[in-house]
């Protein structure tokens, strides 16, 4: 569960303030496909990095699963962020240098899972996205665009987070793809029982999730 209350996040822009959220308020369950729409400057980004406690907020409260984050203390963000949320970027952020399984066991390494856990899991996560066994043996540099965005969505869920932030994950891809992408986190979603949370511009994507939320001006208006 991800709950969301009175979301604000203000900055100084010389002696001027801005206001990038204000006030946002709203709650998804486990399992919920959500997306989140807006033009440039309404306050997506800030949002994202707010629920994934990169930043922190002016005012309001973040609880996932229960805990109130933004009451955890610095040192213990970083626990939280690779227990809790699972991260897919637009840009993939594969290592290179490492195959595509590779690149889906390392959050676990870096949890302290076993080597044998790691790569059932890893196995067992690729198999899910579709990207079948020689293509787990590649590096990103031999994947095409679509099969990368996969593997990076497999890396996001690694660690069996309760919520996962996807910023633009389309936005590299073809139409087709990119749909294609979107059907995969909706069932990801399910079987996973994670809330899975999109930044998009494009409507066509947003319209295939459970919920959209639009931010205007940093206010959520519907």
């Amino acid at each position: 569960m991800l709950k969301v209350a009175n979301l604000t996040k203000e900055f100084a822009r010389g002696d001027r303030k801005v206001v990038a959220l204000a006030g946002v308020s709203f709650a998804l369950g486990a399992g919920q496909f959500a997306s989140v729409v807006g033009k440039s400057g309404s306050g997506k980004s800030t949002l994202l990095s707010l629920l994934g406690a990169l930043d922190k907020p002016t005012a309001g409260r973040i609880e996932v699963d229960g805990q109130e984050i933004t009451a955890v203390r610095d040192r213990a963000l970083a626990t939280y962020r690779r227990a809790k949320i699972g991260f897919v970027f637009q840009g993939y952020n594969l290592v290179p240098n490492l195959t595509a399984l590779q690149n889906v066991m390392l959050p676990m390494e870096l949890a302290g899972a076993s080597r044998r856990e790691r790569r059932r899991r890893a196995v067992e996560l690729l198999d899910q996205v579709e990207l079948d066994g020689a293509k787990q043996d590649r590096r990103p540099g031999r994947l095409s665009g679509g099969e990368e965005q996969r593997v990076a969505i497999a890396r996001a869920l690694a660690n069996r987070p309760k919520v996962v932030l996807a910023d633009e994950p389309t936005g590299n891809l073809d139409s087709q793809t990119g749909k294609r992408i979107v059907d995969l986190l909706r069932g990801l979603a399910t079987s996973e029982q994670a809330t899975i949370l999109v930044v998009t511009h494009d409507m066509a994507i947003a319209g295939r999730t459970d919920v959209t939320f639009r931010l205007k001006d940093g206010r959520l208006v519907a």
